[in-house]
């Protein structure tokens, strides 16, 4: 992923290149069963902020993910800019385990979160393969170092092609507090990988 910072710390820019080249898909000879890929019903027009939430909580780092719906329970690791300027992603080979950008907003905090995860590796499914399979209402559950849960709504679940990945729709500041779900999707090609992204869209509804 390319990223450019703001100076409110909110991902402004993002182009994502490295979540996975569905190795897997191609190696195993699978590529008739793809990952499950959002339906229309599942998208929304723009940004939704009418719908009732949560008061932002204090700073403090996350540590862990879980999905209930998808039965994704997965500790979170910080990540960085690579030389080039793009956001490091997890060891692949660490199939259950997501990233979060830690030089932006933190989960639970005022502002949009960022959260990415491989969709498989070269062995099989990795920790958001299912996560296309999401749908609206459902929680999301963020374990925070200071001991405390936030818990995110999702709003909506979409599929971008690359080349037009809304940037400013997925990665632009929040006036609460806002979490992005980031994986590899769309269409899928023998010789590039996927050809897109999935991603969630959730806001803060509860904590605990």
């Amino acid at each position: 992923m390319r990223v450019r910072n703001r100076a409110n710390a909110v991902i402004g820019a993002v182009t994502v290149l490295a979540l996975s080249a569905g190795a897997w898909l191609l190696g195993s000879g699978s590529e008739g069963h793809p990952p499950p890929q959002p339906s229309a019903a599942q998208a929304r027009a723009g940004t939704d902020r009418s719908l009732p939430g949560a008061a932002p909580m204090s700073p403090s780092p996350p540590d862990r993910i879980r999905i209930p719906s998808l039965r994704v329970d997965a500790p979170l690791m910080g990540l960085g800019l690579n030389r080039g300027g793009s956001l490091d992603v997890p060891p692949p080979e660490k199939k259950n385990l997501a990233g979060w950008y830690e030089a932006g907003t933190r989960p639970g905090e005022r502002g949009t979160a960022v959260v990415a995860g491989h969709v498989d590796n070269a062995v099989g499914p990795a920790v958001f393969y299912d996560l296309g399979a999401l749908t609206r209402g459902r929680t999301i559950e963020i374990d925070r170092r200071d001991g405390s849960v936030a818990v995110f709504t999702v709003d909506a679940v979409e599929v971008y092609a690359a080349k037009d990945f809304p940037d400013e729709k997925v990665y632009g500041a929040a006036p609460r507090p806002e979490l992005r779900v980031i994986t590899c999707g769309g269409p899928y090609s023998r010789r590039t990988g996927y050809q897109g992204n999935v991603v969630v869209f959730a806001h803060l509804t509860g904590s605990r």
